[in-house]
């Protein structure tokens, strides 16, 4: 049998012009084409600036599994129940949410969450007063397993002491004692 031979043609990758560095760099470069294309040009993200550091800005666990995060000002609290919490409790059924204007203690019981494996009482991490219930909850609290750290929060708190939010665990922190 005769070798068929092989003839190597160099690897040719195809060039993408239009990609969102060149297309912003053609603006700038050539206003008449940004003109004649400003549907066609991405614009760049806006840059957003923080006023406190990351680590005040972080949200803060219990070991009773509740986070709580502080507005910017420090003054007011958002509290709820931790992922790992409702995937523990399974699909939420019902939410007991706490009264308005009521004054608690660090480690008081605010409300409750049943699903249908279990109930488990809801702490509040810091001292002060509710001042906001999420009442969506109370139509639907499967909204709760869905997003517990984001559209499922409990309650808002006017926050008497930030900072007894020291002696809260960071992100990290709580990772690991879930992990324990």
């Amino acid at each position: 049998m005769a070798a068929i031979a092989r003839r190597q043609m160099p690897l040719r990758l195809p060039t993408l012009p239009h990609t969102y560095h060149a297309v912003q760099k053609r603006c700038i470069a050539a206003p008449e084409w940004r003109s004649r294309n400003a549907a066609r040009v991405p614009q760049l993200p806006q840059a957003r600036g923080f006023k406190g550091s990351a680590a005040l800005l972080e949200k803060k666990y219990t070991k009773d599994h509740e986070w709580i995060e502080l507005s910017d000002d420090k003054t007011q609290g958002t509290i709820g129940i931790t992922t790992y919490a409702a995937s523990a409790l399974g699909d939420v059924v019902y939410v007991e949410l706490p009264a308005l204007d009521l004054e608690v203690s660090a480690g008081d019981s605010i409300g409750a969450v049943e699903s249908v494996k279990s109930a488990s009482d809801i702490m509040t991490p810091v001292s002060g007063t509710i001042v906001a219930t999420n009442e969506t909850l109370e139509e639907k609290p499967g909204t709760i397993n869905k997003g517990p750290e984001g559209e499922g929060w409990i309650a808002r708190i006017r926050v008497a002491d930030a900072a007894e939010m020291e002696g809260l665990m960071g992100g990290e922190e709580y990772r690991k004692f879930t992990e324990e």
